[in-house]
């Protein structure tokens, strides 16, 4: 009761992977879950709080997750013939001054961007050893998930919300709910992975 789905991402053999949040945020009780080509469904990870954002490492051979109220990007060691994940290792841990990790997507060269809850940008580690690379300023506090886009892919498309603002905060981030772009100089993504449907 009171679970739904958050993020989605398919990974590159064409797998969909999402998870759940509990609506009260009680630790512990979502998932994130694993639906194959053939429809088959089977639970990835358990004791999840906030399931958020979800990406590989071009190789196929890491996994970025993000559940949001440990603070941390985690990596996960990924076998791209069974779609297993193991080997759980934070990335890097946020401050929560800076904001809570959410929604995030690798760009070409495989490092990480990381929308900040509560935290008025996004943030760009390096894959490997979660160095900051980049921050990216967003005139409201909820920002939730980011993508690339564009004819190059040269474009951070970066999702914000509004939800249990007060009409005060509201005043003061009257952008709040806004889509937003980004431009960065030598910074590009990859292109999305796709469900492969096959019925069994």
């Amino acid at each position: 009761p009171r679970l739904r789905f958050n993020d989605g991402k398919c990974d590159p053999a064409g797998r969909f992977f999402a998870g759940t949040v509990q609506e009260e945020m009680f630790t512990g009780q979502a998932a994130l879950y694993r639906l194959d080509p053939n429809r088959k469904r089977t639970t990835v990870l358990e004791g999840v709080t906030i399931s958020n954002g979800m990406d590989w490492s071009a190789d196929g051979q890491t996994f970025y997750y993000v559940d949001t109220m440990t603070q941390k990007i985690a990596r996960f060691d990924f076998d791209p013939a069974t779609g297993r994940i193991s080997n759980r290792r934070p990335l890097v841990e946020i401050d929560p001054e800076a904001g809570c990790p959410d929604g995030l997507t690798l760009d070409r060269d495989g490092n990480v961007w990381v929308a900040l809850w509560d935290g008025g940008a996004v943030h760009c580690y390096h894959g490997a050893t979660g160095k900051r690379l980049h921050r990216v300023a967003v005139p409201v506090r909820q920002v939730s998930s980011c993508c690339f886009g564009g004819s190059n892919l040269g474009k951070l498309f970066i999702t914000t919300a509004r939800v249990g603002l007060s009409d005060a905060e509201l005043r003061r981030q009257p952008l709040a709910g806004g889509l937003f772009v980004a431009e960065i100089p030598g910074v590009a993504g990859r292109p999305i992975h796709l469900f492969r449907s096959k019925r069994s």
